[in-house]
């Protein structure tokens, strides 16, 4: 059963050494982060998942230990989810996960055993309820830690430059994840989020899967900001 879940931004700029002389723009971001991954630890979980957008080739589970690196963003930097040695047959982590990675590492998570998943940004809202559902089934304690981002196109500068329906979208997202409403989440439009680049909408609705509609846990909005004229939010459900 579902325990926890924070939801927090992917972009490997979360990272200090990764955004450089920017790293103080995402301050607010981080100790939002570390906030919520407090939440996490305090809910006592017996297994944590990290769920982020992954490309093809690292879509699917990722053991603890997988790891990951920054240097196709320029910095020599490793990490791994969670401690000890990956199995020989481990994939390296996609960037959401490295950057969950990061932040786990950087609150010095020891609360339960890690694990990873890497969904497909186009997968279905049907496929992404019922993974969520199968990550949560049974008596176990399960938390989630939600990596992606919302739509990359608020501003003339966003890297999707701006579209008009951006804010409104992003708006609705916020305001489900903030309030851990599962039925909107699985009510966010699938094209729309793709033609806006939402990369988080099916790691989201993995979440809301993973809650049910009956779910009893309950949403904090921690942070909720576009700084690069992109979606990114922090939330808590405890």
């Amino acid at each position: 059963m579902l325990v926890a879940a924070a939801t927090c931004p992917s972009p490997p700029l979360l990272v200090p050494e990764v955004a450089g002389g920017a790293a103080h723009e995402m301050d607010a971001a981080r100790a939002a982060c570390d906030e919520a991954l407090g939440a996490l630890a305090e809910a006592r979980p017996d297994r944590l998942v990290v769920v982020g957008p992954a490309e093809q080739s690292a879509r699917g589970t990722h053991p603890q230990g997988a790891r990951g690196s920054f240097r196709g963003f320029g910095v020599d930097m490793e990490v791994s989810l969670g401690k000890g040695e990956p199995p020989a047959d481990a994939r390296p982590l996609p960037s959401s996960l490295a950057v969950g990675a990061w932040l786990l590492d950087r609150e010095g998570w020891t609360a339960a055993p890690v694990e990873g998943l890497g969904v497909g940004e186009p997968l279905s809202r049907v496929r992404c309820e019922e993974t969520g559902r199968q990550l949560a089934a049974g008596t176990e304690r399960v938390a989630l830690l939600v990596m992606g981002d919302g739509t990359n196109c608020r501003t003339v500068k966003a890297p999707g430059y701006f579209d008009e329906r951006a804010t409104a979208f992003d708006a609705e997202a916020a305001r489900a994840l903030g309030t851990a409403d599962a039925d909107a989440l699985l009510a966010l439009d699938e094209e729309l989020a793709y033609e806006l680049n939402a990369a988080g909408r099916s790691c989201w609705q993995v979440l809301a899967g993973a809650a049910g509609g009956g779910s009893a846990l309950r949403g904090r909005l921690l942070y909720d900001e576009a700084p690069y004229g992109v979606g990114y939010f922090v939330t808590s459900w405890t």
